[in-house]
């Protein structure tokens, strides 16, 4: 699970850094993982692939339980692998969900949702898939690879692949569909795809998921500690879900994974299907004010930008820049000035910015519409 993304890992660490503008009100991020709610739905930050000691992971779930409250994450889910289990003769556990069972004790005394869930272990096909909103892992103790899908299916359960560019599975690193993910996927036993796992994300997991109308996922994967894998103290964050969900609940997160209303966000990126990266995206970016220098037609647009994003954008408005040449960059939690040159005085006009970390497919990006109401 260590093969990169690559294409898109050059371009976004290659990215020029563009001249100083004003930040009056920057400030360093925080390791909070913070998208404001769009007009029609909450932003829930959320981690559904996790292990601790109950499989093998190296902590108690209430590590883990730390970890997600430290992040400010909404809802995780402890999916421990069902059939591997190589701390058993140090931690013998006959009952599989007794890991979820300590997680949401532990919870308790945080506004955190613990969604119960299981690691499906197998070779591929289909390889390792988690299973969420079960109702009791124990059940899922079954040899055949097709009826351990078919009784999480009875159990309700939203079901996703792991890591599917895995190298110990896939040598050459490519997601593929194979037959027997088809037929899950043809009878609604197999809902989402990992294109987002640890510190690897697959352009081709992103296409079979656009292709096949499974949601996108962005999961964390986490064994030892998240501070240590994601370099924390240093300002990286883990990969995570975003979840554009009607209320902050379980129930309205298992709707809204069935929906396919995601967005992994990763290493800085946002991955997900057109129509919720553009919201979230919109859901971030608002000006603040705008007003012409004296009577010159250059107007200064300061952009507020209100998530954990540090957006890298190209200015495709067709209006000049006298602030910038380039590319741009609208740091988290902060507002941005730019002299927009309107060529004439106008009262309103309309900035567009193609969002270099805002991925909505192979090779594509968001392009974005910022209305400006200009004040005299």
């Amino acid at each position: 699970m260590k093969t990169y993304w690559t294409g898109l890992a050059i371009v976004l660490s290659s990215l020029a850094l563009p001249a100083q503008h004003n930040h009056p009100h920057a400030h360093a991020p925080a390791r909070d993982i913070d998208f404001p709610d769009t007009e029609e739905y909450r932003v829930l930050a959320c981690d559904f692939h996790i292990h601790t000691v109950f499989s093998d992971g190296s902590v108690w779930p209430d590590i883990r339980i730390q970890e997600a409250v430290r992040d400010s994450l909404d809802a995780v889910a402890m999916t421990e692998h069902l059939e591997y289990q190589p701390h058993a003769d140090d931690l013998p556990h006959p009952d599989r969900n007794r890991s979820h069972v300590l997680a949401e004790q532990y919870a308790r005394p945080y506004d955190l949702l613990v969604v119960q869930g299981a690691e499906i272990t197998r070779s591929l096909p289909p390889g390792h898939s988690n299973a969420l909103f079960i109702e009791d892992a124990n059940r899922l103790l079954i040899a055949d690879s097709l009826a351990v899908f078919e009784e999480a299916h009875r159990q309700g359960a939203f079901t996703f692949w792991n890591h599917p560019n895995w190298v110990a599975q896939r040598p050459d690193g490519v997601a593929e569909l194979t037959p027997f993910h088809r037929y899950l996927i043809d009878n609604d036993l197999l809902h989402g795809i990992e294109v987002v796992n640890d510190l690897t994300i697959s352009a081709e997991a992103l296409q079979v998921a656009l292709d096949n109308d499974l949601t996108i996922m962005g999961t964390s994967d986490i064994h030892g500690l998240v501070d240590y894998q994601y370099g924390i103290a240093e300002g990286g964050h883990r990969p995570v879900t975003l979840v554009l969900a009607a209320e902050r609940s379980v129930e309205a997160i298992r709707e809204a994974l069935f929906a396919g209303r995601t967005v992994a966000w990763f290493e800085n990126t946002l991955v997900g299907r057109e129509e919720n990266v553009r919201r979230v995206v919109a859901g971030s970016l608002s000006v603040a004010e705008a007003h012409y220098q004296g009577p010159s037609a250059v107007a200064d647009v300061t952009l507020r930008n209100d998530s954990d994003a540090d957006y890298t954008v190209e200015n495709v408005s067709g209006y000049s820049l006298q602030s910038d040449l380039g590319l741009l960059h609208l740091p988290p939690h902060s507002e941005t000035t730019l002299n927009v040159m309107t060529l004439e005085r106008l009262g309103a006009f309309d900035l567009r910015f193609r969002v270099l970390n805002a991925v909505t497919g192979v090779e594509e990006r968001l392009e974005i519409t910022v209305p400006v109401a200009v004040t005299e």
